[in-house]
């Protein structure tokens, strides 16, 4: 090899690793970015997926796993190809996502359908044509969250530079994603508590009225309901809207001339 040629290559590999690393800048951003918009969970997922893709050179899709009561559920993909396969590795649970979240490290593969580990998972990925992929866990000081899935077509793709960007494309990503599951329990234990309290009050009312009209007290009144919501086979709930929507209809129609 000549020395022009030798040197030929040798801009092009830095060429490369100054786009491979502009990539990774460009991802980062764009989760410094998620991390203020405050975004439902499965949308902020979706976004770090594709995120991922841009991040680490040679990825042709990527998926999201998150962990949540001892599950493994994946809840985002970039491709339909990368569901199809996280269907089949949790189908039959084994895999290279299942290995990084479990053993809390990075795995890598660029033979699929020759790699040892996982012989039932590979066999079937190499037949949809995906060769290569690298599995990160979503680590946080609390522990594994989830774990990230990012996959190529091709055989030999990932090496360990490319894992080395993933992993530091995956730090700050387990941050957001726990970040945006705290948010979401919040949002829910809100609505629940909100739910929770429009029932109390409706129910209140309704007994309220059931003492107005029948002069009994507020907990005979509230038995008169709950004995009208056993006979009918119908929530509490219900039966005191549909008590409220008569008094409503009742004291409209009275007030017609």
């Amino acid at each position: 090899m000549t020395t022009e040629g030798s040197g030929a290559e040798q801009e092009r590999a830095v060429e490369e690793r100054g786009a491979e690393e502009e990539d990774l800048r460009e991802s980062l951003a764009g989760l410094s970015g998620l991390a203020s918009n405050r975004l439902p969970l499965v949308e902020l997922l979706t976004r770090v997926a594709g995120l991922a893709v841009q991040a680490i050179p040679g990825a042709d899709g990527a998926g999201l796993t998150l962990l949540e009561e001892g599950r493994s559920d994946t809840i985002v993909t970039t491709a339909d190809f990368v569901a199809e396969i996280d269907a089949i590795q949790y189908g039959i649970g084994q895999g290279p996502c299942i290995m990084a979240a479990a053993e809390a490290r990075t795995v890598i593969s660029g033979s699929l359908g020759a790699d040892v580990r996982w012989r039932r998972f590979g066999g079937g990925v190499a037949r949809l044509g995906v060769h290569s992929v690298v599995s990160l866990p979503l680590l946080t000081p609390d522990g594994v969250v989830g774990a990230m899935n990012v996959y190529a077509r091709s055989k030999d793709v990932f090496d360990e530079r490319a894992a080395a960007l993933g992993e530091m494309f995956a730090a700050p990503a387990a941050i957001a994603v726990q970040n945006a599951q705290v948010l979401e329990q919040t949002r829910r234990l809100a609505a629940q508590l909100q739910a929770t309290l429009d029932t109390r009050m409706v129910i209140e009312r309704a007994v309220g009225i059931v003492m107005s009209r029948s002069g009994v007290s507020e907990d005979e009144a509230l038995n008169r309901l709950r004995s009208l919501s056993q006979h009918e086979h119908a929530k509490l709930l219900t039966i005191a809207e549909n008590l409220i929507d008569g008094a409503v209809r009742r004291a409209r129609s009275q007030r017609r001339p």
